[in-house]
C-alpha cells in the first residue's frame, strides 16, 4: 500500500520545522505502541529519514501521512521485540515515564500499558490510534494495511481486553501524592505498621531488573509478603533512605523516582483503589532508565 497518497502541499524547505512540530506526537504514538521510551525515539528518527526523503510537496496531510510511517515501522519493529521479550530475565515493564505531579493528566497509565501488552500488534494499534489519538478507522485502516470493518473489530476486541483487565480508578493527584510520599518513607524505613495500612489485601509487585541488577523474578502477592519483602529490604544497607527521591507520577500512576546507593536510578507507579495501594511497578533495569533526568 503506497504511503503517498495525500496529495497537496507541504513546501520542501519547510519540511524539516513541520516534522518537528508532529514529533511529540508521533513519539506519544510510537511509546504506546512499544512501550519504550527509546525504541519509540529511534523509530521517530527512522520516520525523519523517510520523510525527508519523500516528496513533501505532494503530502497534503503531513500529521497522517507521518502517523502512518510511524505506525508500519512499529508493527515491523513489534514482530522482532515479542520474540526478545519471550527470554527476558524476569518481569518485563514498560520504560517508565516520569512527571512531576503538578503536570498535566495524559490519557495513558502503566495499568493501560500493562492491559496493552496482552493485544496482538494490530489490536494494540487499531486501539491506540482509534481509542487514544481519536483517528477515524478510515485513516485507521491506511495505517494498518486492513479495512476500516476489520479495524473496528480489532479496536472492539481490544477495547474488551483493557476493560477486563480491571477499572480505572481517578484519584487527585494531591491524593495519590500523598499516598505515594507515605509509602516511600515506609518502605524505607521498614514501619511494618504503616504498609500495612497502606496496602489492599490482595497487592502485587512486579519488579524489572533486566537481568543486570537485582529484582523479584516473579510477582510477588499479597499483603503479608508484600511487607515482608520491603521491611527486609529496609534492613539492608541498600535499603536505606537514597540520597535523592522525587514524587510524582509514573505513567500516570503516583510514583516516586529515586538515585540508589549503587549510583543508578530507579521508579516505582503505585496503582491505587479506594485509598490502598493495589499494585507496585519498580523498574531497577538501567536500560529502561537511562531517559530520565536525575
Amino acid at each position: 500500500m503506497p504511503l503517498h497518497d495525500d496529495i497537496g502541499g507541504t513546501a520542501p524547505d519547510s519540511a524539516g520545522a513541520v516534522f518537528e512540530s508532529l514529533r511529540p506526537r508521533l513519539v506519544r504514538v510510537a511509546y504506546r505502541m512499544l512501550g519504550s521510551v527509546a525504541e519509540a525515539e529511534d523509530i521517530v528518527q527512522d520516520a525523519w529519514l523517510r520523510w525527508m526523503g519523500a516528496d513533501q510537496a505532494s503530502v497534503r496531510d503531513p500529521q497522517g501521512f507521518l502517523t502512518r510511517i510511524v505506525t508500519r515501522l512499529c508493527l515491523d519493529h513489534m514482530k522482532s521485540a515479542r520474540v526478545r521479550r519471550e527470554i527476558y530475565p524476569g518481569t518485563w515493564l514498560p520504560e517508565p515515564v516520569f512527571e512531576m505531579a503538578e503536570d498535566e493528566e495524559d490519557d495513558l497509565t502503566l495499568t493501560l500499558m500493562m492491559a496493552l501488552e496482552r493485544l496482538s500488534p494490530l489490536e494494540r494499534a487499531a486501539f491506540i490510534l482509534h481509542d487514544l489519538f481519536d483517528i477515524g478507522f478510515d485513516e485507521v485502516a491506511k495505517a494498518i494495511g486492513r479495512d476500516p470493518a476489520t479495524c473496528r473489530k480489532l479496536a472492539s476486541r481490544a477495547r474488551e481486553h483493557v476493560r477486563a483487565s480491571g477499572p480505572r480508578f481517578p484519584m487527585t493527584a494531591e491524593h495519590g501524592r500523598s499516598i505515594a510520599e507515605a509509602f516511600f518513607h515506609a518502605s524505607r524505613s521498614g514501619d511494618a505498621a504503616t504498609l500495612q495500612s497502606l496496602l489492599a489485601q490482595d497487592v502485587v509487585i512486579y519488579s524489572d531488573g533486566g537481568g543486570m541488577r537485582k529484582a523479584a523474578i516473579n510477582p510477588i502477592f499479597g499483603r503479608n509478603n508484600t511487607v515482608r519483602y520491603f521491611t527486609g529490604i529496609a534492613r539492608k544497607p541498600a535499603g536505606q533512605m537514597p540520597p535523592f527521591h522525587r514524587i510524582g507520577r509514573i505513567d500516570g500512576l503516583p510514583g516516586i523516582l529515586t538515585m540508589e546507593e549503587d549510583g543508578l536510578p530507579q521508579t516505582i507507579a503505585l496503582e491505587i483503589a479506594d485509598g490502598l495501594i493495589t499494585a507496585i511497578y519498580i523498574v531497577r533495569n538501567p536500560d529502561k532508565l537511562r531517559h530520565l533526568k536525575i
